[in-house]
């Protein structure tokens, strides 16, 4: 069972997906939150497995409580909800460390594949967005220490990598590849390592600097 986090002003908005969600089967909501000061204490208290987490919200946004999270290392996968398809704070949600970014009008199967890909950690970014989200990255001021230079990466490392930017997790990339999960695992902690980074963002971010992508 996939332990979720709303944290949503909206009450309709938290009933709805409450609602959806208990349709699906291996997800639920252990606790909600209708602004950014509860959203924080409710992930510090519950730790849970994925966090959907509304944009814009009274007392803080969604992008000051991934940082706010971010500075204290409590930071679950989180997958940004919004009404609005803004690039500016997608790029701002994914440096600050969302795994997802979903406008509230996805279905019920779209949204347990997001929450489903960033608990087993991948990135889920609605395909619409990915190209923008990319070019955008490229122009995003690293404010994060990486090895310089750093080691080279394997063909396999490099291939893993650019799945890993796709949004895929271990397991879709290991199908895709026709190895272990395992590998997979070791091969993404190889990259990490390499590139000097401590998550599959920054990973991709660094990737985007030295033209692996």
């Amino acid at each position: 069972m996939i332990r979720i986090v709303l944290v949503d002003d909206q009450t309709l908005v938290r009933r709805g997906i409450r609602a959806l969600l208990e349709l699906a089967g291996d997800a639920a909501i252990v606790a909600e939150a209708a602004d950014g000061e509860e959203g924080i204490e409710a992930i510090r208290r519950e730790r849970p497995d994925v966090v959907l987490l509304d944009l814009r919200m009274p007392k803080k946004n969604g992008i000051e409580v991934l940082r706010a999270l971010g500075r204290e290392s409590l930071l679950p996968p989180t997958i940004l909800l919004t009404t609005f398809d803004d690039d500016e704070a997608l790029l701002e949600a994914v440096k600050a460390g969302a795994r997802g970014y979903l406008l509230k009008d996805v279905t019920l199967e779209q949204l347990m594949d997001a929450i489903r890909t960033v608990a087993s950690g991948g990135l889920f970014v609605r395909p619409a967005v990915t190209e923008r989200v990319l070019r955008g990255l490229e122009h995003i001021p690293r404010d994060f220490d990486a090895l310089s230079p750093p080691d080279p990466l394997t063909k396999r490392e490099a291939e893993i990598l650019r799945l890993m930017a796709g949004g895929y997790s271990n397991k879709e990339i290991a199908d895709a590849l026709g190895t272990a999960e395992g590998t997979v695992k070791n091969h993404a902690s190889s990259i990490l390592s390499k590139l000097g980074v401590r998550d599959r963002t920054r990973a991709v971010l660094k990737a985007l600097e030295l033209g692996y992508i």
